[in-house]
């Protein structure tokens, strides 16, 4: 009860002062919200509007044959993104062929099989793995990596494996090969969080009713688990994918920087990303060069954006399907 010595009709004028007061608050708040959502979008659309109008010159002058070309002349002003284009999509291809497995098998084993003791410790250590600047692990791969792999590995794979083509030639070093691989230690991490994440979301109904069917913990795991999370599972990759084209400092330390397609896999290449590092700073090709950089960019952009895209979208199906359950 309100104090008796206050008139009613004061105490109501106090109360609707404070509900405006908090109308007007709530209000603003919302509306700084909305700004605040509104931002990214906008920043979006500032940067391809940038791109875009630094990219007119040469797509004016290239069009679509930029895409398939393979010809990069700054001296003549001829430029082609097809090899670049070729290097990203085949290291991070391999890199996910390889990075896929290996960070399923960790996923499953950490929320299925591991004891419980051991698997937040050493879930946590591989998500450090994220963490590590890529320019550390362009060091490690020049100083560790390439050395073992020229010694032992790319030995191997011409003595055992020299009738494909993709594993012969002289060995260089630096290689679309070892780029891709210090690609697939760069996003375990990633791909195995999500999946990690998303397996853990799975009903605890699906094990207890494979198990009671009479089904062993692989088999449930297998028919009951992994198909219930694999739209997860699958924008868990994609979002590997994603981040495998869009990787620059170690990818340039290790590709080997040369402007061709080879058919080998110890050849040096070259990446989208790559290329834009090692050349826009001092574009020797004029202004025609710097667009045709900012033109890769672009390209980069658009498919890095619609990879993490649809890997948004099927991680969301996923949680939006939980949660109805």
């Amino acid at each position: 009860m309100g104090n008796p010595s206050t008139p009613p009709d004061l105490r109501s004028d106090a109360s609707s002062g404070s509900l405006v007061g908090s109308a007007r608050g709530d209000a603003l708040f919302k509306w700084l919200l909305i700004a605040a959502a509104c931002t990214i979008p906008a920043l979006l659309l500032a940067l391809l509007y940038e791109l875009s109008s630094g990219a007119w010159p040469a797509l004016s002058k290239f069009g679509l044959e930029f895409i398939v070309s393979g010809t990069w002349d700054p001296v003549a002003g001829i430029f082609g993104a097809w090899p670049a284009i070729f290097g990203t999509l085949l290291t991070s291809l391999l890199a996910l062929a390889m990075a896929v497995p290996l960070s399923l098998g960790v996923a499953i084993y950490l929320t299925e099989f591991a004891p419980v003791a051991i698997r937040r410790p050493v879930a946590t250590v591989i998500e450090l793995l994220a963490a590590i600047p890529s320019v550390v692990y362009g060091l490690w791969g020049i100083f560790v990596l390439i050395p073992f792999l020229t010694t032992s590995i790319f030995p191997w794979l011409e003595a055992n494996l020299g009738f494909l083509p993709i594993f012969r030639g002289p060995i260089y070093g630096p290689s679309v090969l070892a780029a891709s691989l210090i690609l697939t230690v760069m996003i375990v991490p990633f791909i195995m969080s999500v999946s990690r994440e998303v397996l853990l979301a799975v009903p605890s109904g699906q094990r207890e009713a494979a198990l009671a069917l009479g089904a062993t913990r692989w088999e449930a795991v297998s028919t009951a688990i992994v198909p219930y999370a694999k739209s997860g599972i699958i924008g868990a990759v994609i979002l590997g994918l994603g981040r495998a084209l869009g990787e620059t400092m170690a990818v340039t330390m290790l590709i080997g920087n040369r402007h061709e397609v080879a058919a080998s896999l110890f050849a040096p290449g070259y990446s989208m990303a790559a290329v834009i590092a090692n050349e826009f700073a001092d574009a020797a090709g004029g202004p025609i060069h710097e667009s045709a950089l900012i033109y890769m960019a672009l390209l980069l952009f658009a498919v890095t954006v619609v990879v993490n895209a649809a890997a948004r979208l099927l991680i969301w199906r996923v949680s939006k399907g939980r949660g109805g359950r």
